[in-house]
């Protein structure tokens, strides 16, 4: 079984890959905070739709 990545304990199949609803929203949370980021261009570098359509 997987460990949960918030707290390492063992996952729980009703919140995988998290041990608990506490462990899921603290992770949300640090979404939300912008702790966490996917690599790529900064929005403000990406043309828009209505750039493409030329």
């Amino acid at each position: 079984m997987a460990a949960c990545p918030i707290c390492g304990k063992d996952s729980v199949p009703a919140y995988r890959p998290f041990c608990s609803k506490r462990c899921a929203d603290v992770d949300l949370a640090r979404w939300l905070r912008g702790d966490y980021v996917i690599p790529g261009p900064p929005l403000d570098d990406v043309p828009a739709d209505d750039d493409e359509r030329g």
